[in-house]
């Protein structure tokens, strides 16, 4: 029996890390979603050597913060090599956990400090400054989208992962850099007609807590919903924000920006 992502694993081993909130979020923690680093967007990188140089208690990197980096595909993991062992420094700094994303996954093997929080581990319940139970995620795991739960599964099957990686590497990394252009083409900063519609309707989906921050959808924006309070994290791909945690009931994630960084 072919062996599975070792992320996908370990979360079959421990279910009970899913809902256990034995994760307390500090404050001032650096909370960063969507990056999408690619050679067109490298501000990511930027990002890490500001928090190398003055690193916050706890650094939560909340998926997709590469185009396109998959543990068992090498030409990622080796255009990435740098990013990979400069976040390894940082996670021995301070804590640092990596939600993967629908771009980011099977990525346990590449690291051995940072605590990597597979998609079957999401949403990870966690505990704010407030005293309020959160759920964390990238942000792609719930809804009635079967045709996207399919692809979930087939993309990180490990036999369909080396097939991949095989054609891949016959091709001189012809196929990862085909995904990579066609990110390029991407309007990643789009607003979701209806977004907060489209959410209500998920949120029967996800378990009870009373807060739910997660990333995927790059709309900035938030709401109150059944007592609710659900936050949608910004693209730092777009205007190079990232969310410093306070002990606050109405604004737990304070937006903050790289100073270096222009807004787009």
């Amino acid at each position: 029996m072919p062996t599975l992502c070792v992320g996908l694993k370990r979360a079959l081993e421990s279910p009970s890390l899913r809902m256990s909130p034995n994760l307390v979020i500090r404050e001032g923690a650096h909370f960063i979603a969507d990056a999408h680093d690619s050679s067109q967007r490298s501000f990511f990188f930027e990002y890490l050597l500001h928090v190398k140089k003055d690193p916050p208690p706890q650094l939560f990197l909340m998926g997709d913060m590469f185009d396109l980096l998959v543990g068992e595909v090498r030409h990622g993991v080796k255009q990435y090599a740098h990013y990979i062992a400069l976040l390894e420094e940082i996670a021995q700094s301070c804590e640092v956990y990596y939600f993967e994303g629908n771009h980011d996954f099977c990525l346990s093997k590449l690291f051995n400090h940072v605590k990597v929080i597979p998609l079957s581990q999401q949403p990870l319940t966690c505990k704010l400054p407030s005293g309020q139970s959160c759920l964390l995620l990238h942000g792609d795991k719930y809804g009635n989208d079967w045709l996207n739960r399919l692809y979930t599964a087939l993309i990180r099957n490990p036999l369909m992962l080396r097939f991949l990686n095989g054609c891949d590497g016959l091709s001189h990394g012809a196929i990862s850099k085909a995904i990579e252009k066609s990110q390029t083409q991407k309007n990643l900063c789009k607003r979701i007609p209806h977004f907060t519609t489209l959410i209500q309707r998920k949120l029967s989906f996800y378990p009870k807590a009373e807060v739910i921050a997660e990333g995927h959808y790059h709309q900035n924006h938030a709401f109150m919903v059944s007592g609710v309070h659900y936050i949608n994290f910004s693209s730092f791909a777009c205007n190079q924000s990232y969310f410093s945690v306070q002990s606050s009931l109405e604004t737990p994630f304070a937006p903050m920006q790289l100073r270096s960084c222009p807004s787009q």
